[in-house]
């Protein structure tokens, strides 16, 4: 049975690129999530992305208490390719066209591989898409938010751990440095960790170095001794090899799907390594997005909000303690049930 609402997928018209998007719940309001423009093998990789990132979302959004469902989108690039920017103006014209044929069931901002300005050429095309460019009215990038909220889901793992959010002589490992991972490091290092980081863009080592951080290849930063492992680039990291060479308590990080699949979360509480379920901890872009963009908030409230990630989670670790289940198990609880509940508020007034 298929477990999305809706699935659209259509070749451009001025990009010959395949657009996808992927609607898996409006139970709790209209779908929510990102346009993600990335290289896959071919565009079943893509759909393959977009239903596992669009499930992800719709318990993003409940287990933050928002009443919105899960939605994402993707423009697959096949492989090699790179696109200039004429090209990358007509993907996202039919990129804007794919998601105004919805009417308003999904609502889209940037993610991997789109920016602000995506986002306001997308405009163009239709209303239903989001955090554009401040210099154009909009409320801009949702990565600040996403790394504050992370560096708050950090804090609360470091008070579970040693009795304190201090990070202070702790060693933090971040891989990944886009939007995100970027500015969580310029955070992390501002508070007094030892920091390591790791990108498959060589080029991004200049900001190692300007933070006097150590670099080292991300296959390596996987498995170094390290008390917090902060994954912030793309998901599926976290597999059953991947784990018994893990040298840290403790996996916080705002990269989607971490979990190659929910067994995964056992065999690291089956070692002892504390994870922190991604969907609770990366809630900081949706939140920028729907505070601001859909309610008319201010940034204060949505940083507010964000922050309130590190006190969620908190809450998480101790129902897991109590309980003696998973923090993954127990988040992921609370999240289906709310869009279970959603659900049958939806038919009962259907029938």
């Amino acid at each position: 049975m298929l477990a999305h609402e809706e699935i659209l997928i259509r070749t451009g018209a001025r990009s010959g690129l395949p657009i996808i998007i992927a609607v898996h719940s409006t139970a709790l309001g209209d779908a929510v999530g990102g346009c993600r423009l990335w290289s896959y093998q071919d565009w079943r990789a893509g759909l393959a992305d977009a239903l596992a990132l669009s499930e992800a979302m719709t318990f993003k959004c409940a287990a933050a208490a928002l009443d919105f469902g899960g939605g994402k989108s993707v423009i697959a690039l096949p492989p090699g390719v790179v696109l200039d920017e004429h090209q990358r103006r007509q993907a996202m014209l039919d990129f804007g066209d794919a998601v105004q044929s919805l009417g308003g069931r999904y609502h889209a901002g940037e993610d991997v591989g789109t920016t602000a300005e995506d986002m306001w050429i997308a405009r163009e095309r239709t209303s239903w898409v989001h955090c554009l460019p401040v210099a154009h009215g909009g409320s801009g990038e949702p990565s600040e938010l996403t790394a504050i909220g992370t560096m708050a889901a950090i804090d609360a793992t470091s008070r579970h751990l040693t009795g304190t959010p201090s990070l202070a002589g702790r060693h933090v490992t971040i891989v990944g440095l886009g939007q995100v991972g970027g500015r969580l490091a310029h955070l992390v290092a501002a508070a007094g960790a030892k920091l390591t980081v790791a990108d498959i863009d060589p080029q991004r080592a200049e900001l190692a170095r300007a933070l006097g951080a150590d670099w080292v290849p991300p296959e390596e930063a996987m498995t170094m001794t390290t008390d917090i492992l902060v994954p912030a680039a793309l998901g599926g990291v976290l597999t059953h090899d991947v784990v018994p060479r893990l040298r840290c308590p403790a996996v916080v990080g705002p990269a989607n799907n971490q979990l190659a699949d929910p067994s995964v979360a056992d065999a690291l509480a089956a070692r002892g390594i504390l994870w922190a379920p991604d969907f609770v901890v990366n809630a900081g872009g949706v939140i920028h997005g729907t505070i601001i963009d859909f309610a008319g908030g201010t940034v204060e409230e949505a940083t507010a909000a964000a922050r309130g990630i590190g006190p969620r989670l908190a809450d998480i670790y101790q129902r897991a303690d109590d309980t003696g289940r998973t923090p993954y198990e127990v988040a992921s609880r609370h999240a289906h049930q709310r869009v279970a509940e959603a659900n049958d508020r939806r038919g009962a007034d259907r029938s």
